[in-house]
Order: C-alpha cells, then sequence, then structure tokens
C-alpha cells in the first residue's frame, strides 16, 4: 500500500496562498521518488517526513528572485544541455583572490562564453593539510580568505545577472576530523558517534580493510584511524583527518539535505557531489559504488526538487566505465539521480590517443559506454584539478591487441617526459611500487608540448578542446588552459603542498591576461561554434564510429536536423575522411559545412575531406 505524504497544513501556514499551492503540487509530484530513494532505511516514511519539514523551511525562506529561477528553470529543464551552455572551473584564491574578486573577472568570463562557473573548496577547512579544501570542517561558513556567505550571496547574484550558474563543491563521504560532529563524538556524544563508522575491535577494521583499496597509499595507508578520545578506530578513506560519515544513519541524511538546502538558497545553482561513490559501505567489497549510492542520490536530488529544482546535482564518481552511467540513472533511478556526471573515460582516451597517435582503443572504450538518460548529460573535460589516472580497463586493452600494464605503463612514460620523442612535460604523482601504477600531474599546456617548444602543441590544446566541446555534454574548461599556462615551477614553495605536486597544475592566473593571444582567441572561436551548433544539444547521444584510419577517431550525432559527423586527427600528419565513408551516414560532402571553421572543408578526390595535423571538423548539412 502507498504512504501519503505528510500534512502540509501546518509547515506552510504562514505563506501565501499561491506559495503554499506550489509546493503542496511539488510533494505531491515527489513524494513517490522520495520514499523509493529512502527505502535504504527502516522507516521511510519518518525520514521523508523529516525532510519534507526541511524543505518547507528552505521554501519560504527562499528569495524571490531565487523562486523565479525555479520557475524558469522548470519550463527550461535543458538549461544545462544547451549548446551555448560552457563551463569553467578554477580555485578561487588561484583565479581572483577572494570572492568579490571572481565577480571582478566576470568579463573574462563572459567573452570565452562561460555559463556555468566550479569554483572548487570554498566552504571552511580544517588549519593546515585539508586535501586542498575537501576536508571541511563548516559547511555552514566560508574560508576566511576568500570571504562570508554574504560574499557568496552577492557573487551568485552577480553571476545569475550575467547568465552564469555556480557550482560548488559539497564532500558528501567524510568531514575534517575538527569538524562539530567529530569534536562531539570525541566528547562522548554518542548521537553524534553514530555518525561515524566506529569500530572497537581491531578484527573488525582487518574485516574491511581485506577488500579495500588504498586511495592514498603513499601518505595515507589503510582506511582507518585510531583515535585516543574515541578509544577505537575510525574509518579514514583518504586522509587520518577526513572521518568517513556513515550514510546508513539517517540523521546524516537530514543534515546534508539541509546543507543542500542552505547552499541552494544561497544561490548555488550546482552541486557537485564530492566522493560520492564511497559513500555506503558494505563489509566484503571495495565499499564504492554500492547500490545504496544512487537509491540516496534520487532522495537528496528530490528534496532539493522540493525547495529549489533550479539547482542540479554534479556526481563526482571517478569510477570505471561499467560503473559510471549509473550516476545519471539506470533501472528504476533511470534520471533520478544525478544531473550531470565526469565523463572521465572521455579524458583518458584523449590523452591516450595523443600519445599513441591511435584511436583503437579510445573507439574501444567509448563505444562499450551505455547511453545516458537524455534528460542528462556528461562533463566533458581535457583536465581538471586533479592528477590524471590512466583508468585503461584490461579488457577493452586486450580487444585491440595491447597489454593494458604495458599501455597504461607507456602513457605514465610519456607525459612524464621518459618516452623517448615524448613532448610533455608532466609529473609522476602517487607511484605505487606494488602495482607499478603511476598517475600524472601537469596543466594542459605542459603536457600538450608548450612547455617544451613544440610547435605542434597549440594544435593539439585545441583538439583536445574540440573533442570535449564537440561530444554533446557540458564542457568544462580547467582556468588557466585558455591561455596555456604552464606547469608552476615554485608549486612546492607555498607551506602545505610540498608533498603534492598536483599544485603544479594549479597555478594562479598571472592576470591581467593577453585577450588578444591567439590560443584564446582560437578557444572563443571554438565556444562560440559549440553555440551555433544545435546538433550539440546533449540530449542526442554521441556514437563513436568504426575508423577507417586509425589516427582519426569518427563520431556521429543523429539530430533531428541531420546527422553531424565528428573527425578529429590524433596524428601529426596529415589525413582523410573518405567521401564514401560520409555519404553512407548521410551527408554528401559536396554540399557540407565544418562547423568548426564556418566554411565548406577541403576536398579532394570523390569528395574526401583533408585533415591537417591535428585537426579537428564537425560536419553537417550545409
Amino acid at each position: 500500500m502507498s504512504v501519503p505524504p505528510p500534512d502540509l497544513a501546518e509547515l506552510l501556514g504562514a505563506l501565501p496562498s499561491h506559495r503554499r499551492e506550489l509546493f503542496e503540487a511539488r510533494v505531491e509530484r515527489w513524494w513517490p521518488d522520495l520514499l523509493d530513494g529512502l527505502s535504504v532505511y527502516a522507516d521511510p516514511a519518518a525520514v521523508g517526513e523529516r525532510v519534507v519539514a526541511l524543505a518547507a523551511r528552505a521554501f519560504e525562506e527562499r528569495d524571490d528572485e531565487l523562486h523565479a529561477l525555479d520557475l524558469r528553470r522548470t519550463l527550461a529543464p535543458d538549461w544545462f544541455q544547451r549548446p551555448e551552455a560552457v563551463g569553467y572551473a578554477a580555485y578561487v584564491d588561484r583565479f581572483a583572490g577572494d570572492l568579490r574578486g571572481v565577480a571582478d573577472k566576470v568579463g573574462h568570463l563572459q567573452r570565452i562564453g562561460v555559463t556555468y562557473l566550479h569554483l572548487l573548496p570554498l566552504l571552511k577547512p580544517r588549519p593546515g593539510d585539508n586535501d586542498g579544501g575537501y576536508a571541511v570542517m563548516d559547511y555552514r561558513s566560508i574560508r576566511e580568505d576568500l570571504g562570508t556567505m554574504e560574499d557568496l550571496r552577492d557573487l551568485t547574484g552577480t553571476l545569475r545577472g550575467e547568465g552564469i550558474s555556480l557550482c560548488l563543491d559539497l564532500v558528501l563521504n567524510h568531514v575534517a576530523a575538527e569538524h562539530e560532529w567529530a569534536v562531539r563524538a570525541r566528547a562522548g556524544e554518542q548521537r553524534y558517534r553514530d555518525y561515524f563508522h566506529v569500530e572497537a575491535d581491531r578484527a573488525a577494521v582487518d574485516a574491511w580493510e581485506a577488500t579495500l583499496p588504498e586511495v592514498f597509499p603513499d601518505f595515507a595507508p589503510g582506511s582507518f584511524t585510531w583515535d585516543d578520545d574515541l578509544e577505537a578506530w575510525v574509518w579514514t578513506t583518504f586522509n587520518s583527518w577526513q572521518w568517513d560519515v556513515n550514510w546508513a544513519n539517517p540523521d546524516v541524511f537530514c543534515e546534508y539535505a539541509d546543507i543542500v538546502l542552505h547552499l541552494a538558497n544561497h544561490g548555488v545553482e550546482a552541486i557537485r557531489l564530492d566522493a560520492i561513490a564511497f559513500t555506503w559501505k558494505r563489509l566484503g567489497t571495495a565499499c564504492q559504488n554500492q547500490p545504496e549510492v544512487h537509491a540516496l542520490t534520487q532522495a537528496l536530488r528530490t528534496v532539493t526538487r522540493l525547495a529549489a529544482p533550479a539547482t542540479i546535482f554534479k556526481a563526482e564518481a571517478i569510477v570505471g566505465p561499467r560503473d559510471l552511467v549509473q550516476y545519471l540513472g539506470k533501472g528504476r533511478h533511470h534520471g533520478k539521480v544525478s544531473d550531470l556526471a565526469y565523463h572521465n573515460g572521455l579524458m583518458v582516451q584523449v590523452w591516450s590517443m595523443l600519445a599513441a597517435g591511435d584511436v583503437r582503443l579510445a573507439t574501444e572504450a567509448l563505444q562499450r559506454l551505455d547511453p545516458i538518460p537524455a534528460s542528462t548529460a556528461w562533463i566533458t573535460y581535457v583536465r581538471c584539478h586533479d592528477d590524471i589516472g590512466w583508468a585503461i580497463d584490461d579488457g577493452d586493452a586486450a580487444a585491440v591487441g595491447l597489454d593494458g600494464w604495458s599501455h597504461r605503463s607507456f602513457l605514465a612514460d610519456f607525459y612524464s617526459g621518459d618516452f623517448p620523442g615524448s613532448w610533455a612535460r608532466g609529473l609522476v604523482f602517487q607511484h605505487n611500487p606494488a602495482t607499478g601504477d603511476r598517475r600524472i600531474s601537469g596543466t594542459l599546456a605542459s603536457l600538450a608540448g608548450l612547455e617544451c617548444g613544440d610547435p605542434l602543441a597549440v594544435d593539439r590544446i585545441l583538439l583536445a578542446h574540440a573533442v570535449v566541446l564537440g561530444w554533446g555534454g557540458l564542457p568544462v574548461l580547467w582556468m588557466g588552459d585558455e591561455v596555456g599556462l604552464l606547469n608552476d615551477p615554485d608549486w612546492a614553495d607555498e607551506p602545505g603542498h610540498e608533498g603534492d605536486n598536483r599544485w603544479a597544475h594549479r597555478p594562479r592566473m598571472p592576470w591581467p591576461v593577453d585577450e588578444d593571444g591567439e590560443l584564446l582567441q582560437r578557444v572563443r572561436r571554438l565556444v562560440r561554434a559549440r553555440a551555433a551548433t544545435p546538433h550539440l544539444h546533449a540530449s542526442t547521444g554521441t556514437t563513436v564510429l568504426d575508423p577507417h584510419d586509425t589516427g582519426v577517431l569518427l563520431t556521429l550525432r543523429e539530430h533531428p536536423l541531420g546527422p553531424m559527423v565528428s573527425a578529429y586527427n590524433v596524428t601529426a600528419t596529415e589525413r582523410w575522411v573518405w567521401g564514401d565513408r560520409l555519404r553512407d551516414l548521410g551527408l554528401d560532402p559536396d554540399r557540407c559545412v565544418d562547423r568548426v571553421s564556418g566554411e565548406p572543408p577541403h576536398l579532394a578526390g570523390p569528395g574526401d575531406v583533408r585533415l591537417r595535423p591535428y585537426q579537428a571538423v564537425w560536419l553537417t548539412a550545409g
């Protein structure tokens, strides 16, 4: 028997009638999805009533301007899927000093065409080591040197007025050991001890750790840390001072639901769900990608739909290809979990193609991905704030005649500059001698050859951008990539950075930038070309085609306006797209236009399209 939604009369008594009717309609619409997501708990209806009350309070407190935004987004739910949607990601301090400084730099973002700005962790972290801000001490305060919550509200208002949506990180898996919940747990409050995974018995810890991979084996081995005050072991997946919270406790779910609503009412329009894959623990597993993760994301998303439907979720799930699509929704959660997810596989394959000059592995891997719900989108990117882990599947590699371990080793050698003839200048991060695993740090420009002066470096940078801009998701540029920032040679000089070479690819933005620089101008033209290409709406999927040339990645987007065929030459030599292949796909080469250049493609012979070294074309009917 279905459970009816809670009585809202007392919750909504102070609201005008039109607002009461709206909230009641949302609860009626979303209550079944909320209960379904909360089914991981013993009493879903009781938890549901608690979070509906939280949503009602947030709805009542929400600004009129944000209510208006909710209306517009409800009428245009595809706002983040559109071709004109382009993102940018940065650390506040390294981009512009503080939140007020970010507002002063909006003109630079507008000139690129940015509509979505992701500012990396700015909620108050623990002092000292804090994992780049991902060890949060207070979810309701801003890091002191960056500003205040009022500054955040002012910034979101400024950005919203210029058509830019703000995305912030919300760390779901853990809090800093100095967070109030952890402090109260150490003080002996059982309620807060129950917010964490605490084991007094070392045998129990050993049972968990038997199947848990180490995330940072160099400086944070193991997954539990002994705490003298708790007189027990506490789960610490990432670092000893990051305590994993216990999502099996419904009180934890309610806390995070209230935090999400608090951020949404400060004008945050997208929330990056950090470390989401780790949030549910099950003995005997790797404690990643458990089914309950998707159920609880659905419930959290539903709570947000009640009070602040303009707000979307982005899953930070850097997981294997077979698990990745789950974060956008499959089965009963189809289209009901996160709205966005990182296409980590595409990023890795871009770098693999460029190093190998070969698209066969990328074709195999990308063809295997399941389609995603039409209401969602991939976040596509070439670089981000993090290192590059070589997520090459052994089965994909074997299917094209490669050994997975050997190819990962080749990529690590190539991008650290150790492979003969390499133009890349990266740094090895987290070398694991036991497995041979090595990740890579480095800016896009340094990894693409600009640091060593390779004459084709700018073309490689543009090709990589063309792949992610032409995929059809929401592409996000990493700060400084648009102007070709190189690795920071002084990355280790700042206190707290000396043990983490990822800071090499997080240099400060060197204002003023040359707004007329060649690379920046070409990036802007590429963004404008994307915005003018309706075929790139994210609701249409990208199909990776079998290559006729191992140096050319071919993709097809079957749009109502007609097919779009994209070709990416990943080599330093001239290549061709055969005219007969285009005709088979529904395009007449003699009547095509290349959306990248805005002109007809360069043809020879029977309609063959010539591709210069590292050239990208997006071909549609003219």
